[in-house]
């Protein structure tokens, strides 16, 4: 009977033992669980330290290489080309002597007006004699006042008429000399529209305008007409840095300037774009007119001194999601919006900072931004650490994970 019981109490205790260790394992898988969860969660967030940073931010777009001054070559004489100085892509100086019209027309007219000058000067001379002679005598009662009245038209005749032949002979030697073209400034021969023989028109005799010689430009500076899309139009401003790459020189990146923006748009397949004209200096006169370019606007490039990332920015709405995550009460966070701050949610945003007595709230006012960092202007100073925070959406997620652990080990 004795041994019985002996037997029975062993059991018993057999059995005690089993329950406690189920128990226990129950507990540690459940105790582990919730120890992975935390760990989940940690890694939705994470303290950075306040610090100086540079921001960068950029836009692509394309574009075409032009000219930024041209400069279209015309006579101002009318006639044959007898002579062309400068072919395509001939770089000259100013001064240069491009083009020789038919003189015989020019030059017959300067002869004629010279003619023409020397017998006004002759009748100048006498007109001026019989003045003076004539006054002598109207002086002395000689003559009529009707003849000294003719004489004095004479002269004065005689005067018009040197002054229209002066006038006619020099017209007549700038017309002489129209019929050679020099370049008006330097630069490089972008077209030559005419051939030696072709008669030409002058700017003066032809409705349209005269006939186009040649055409030249400077290309020891070029430029860029590339176009921008609307949506980033906007962060692009004169002065900005460039760097442009073309098909021909895959593996040298050339640099500009942001010049212009101009106002009118351009919309092309529903696509709505903005010329923004790039200045790019071309000294080693490897940019050529018509050639496709990539460029990569620098809209941004700065070094802030203090910044932190833009995930760390909480707004009203999101800041009690995101403050639960380090437990910071609902009450604490209600005393703190109780006041209305000028430029929430434009360049007012609240972040949790660490501190000794754990994590604080305080508004911060913001300046420019990279998208994935954004700087500091007041509220922080070097070497606070802030949380970075999830969003509302991720933090919701983790919470219905949580309660579905937990469930799954509960005891009923």
């Amino acid at each position: 009977m004795f041994n019985k019981i002996k037997n029975n109490k062993g059991l018993t205790l057999a059995l005690l033992v089993l329950i406690v260790i189920i128990v226990m394992n129950i507990g540690s898988e459940k105790s582990s669980n919730e120890s992975e969860l935390d760990e989940s969660l940690a890694s939705f967030y994470k303290k950075e330290e306040v610090s100086p940073k540079k921001l960068f931010v950029s836009i692509e777009a394309s574009g075409l290489i032009e000219a930024i001054s041209s400069v279209e070559i015309k006579s101002k004489a009318s006639g044959e080309v007898l002579f062309l100085g400068a072919e395509v892509g001939d770089y000259v100086e100013k001064g240069f002597m491009l083009s020789q019209i038919d003189q015989r027309t020019p030059k017959n007219i300067l002869d004629q007006s010279k003619s023409d000058l020397e017998a006004a000067k002759v009748r100048l001379e006498n007109a001026e004699a019989q003045f003076n002679r004539g006054k002598e005598l109207h002086d002395k009662g000689s003559i009529s006042d009707k003849d000294y009245e003719d004489i004095q038209e004479n002269y004065a005749q005689a005067k018009s008429t040197l002054v229209r032949t002066q006038v006619s002979y020099e017209n007549a030697k700038i017309a002489l000399d129209d019929t050679v073209v020099r370049s008006p400034v330097s630069g490089t021969i972008i077209s030559r529209p005419v051939e030696v023989g072709q008669v030409i028109s002058s700017p003066t005799s032809a409705v349209g305008g005269g006939t186009v010689l040649m055409t030249m430009a400077d290309l020891s500076k070029v430029r860029v007409r590339a176009l921008v899309d609307e949506i980033d139009v906007g962060k692009v401003s004169i002065g900005q840095k460039v760097s442009i790459k073309v098909a021909a020189y895959r593996d040298k990146e050339f640099f500009g300037t942001v010049s212009k923006i101009e106002p009118k748009a351009r919309i092309e397949q529903n696509v709505t774009t903005f010329p923004v004209l790039i200045d790019i200096d071309n000294d080693e006169n490897l940019l050529l007119l018509g050639m496709n370019t990539d460029v990569v606007i620098d809209v941004l490039n700065k070094d802030v001194a203090l910044s932190t990332p833009s995930m760390s920015l909480r707004t009203r709405k999101d800041i009690y999601s995101a403050a639960s995550i380090i437990n910071i009460p609902k009450d604490r966070i209600d005393t703190f919006l109780e006041d209305k701050i000028e430029g929430e949610n434009f360049n007012k945003f609240i972040v949790i900072k660490d501190s000794n007595k754990g994590p604080l709230l305080t508004w911060v006012e913001i300046g420019v931004s990279d998208l994935a960092n954004v700087e500091i202007l007041n509220g922080l100073n070097q070497g606070d650490i802030i949380y970075i925070m999830p969003s509302k959406s991720l933090f919701d997620y983790q919470k219905r994970f949580k309660e579905r652990v937990n469930a799954s080990f509960s005891f009923g």
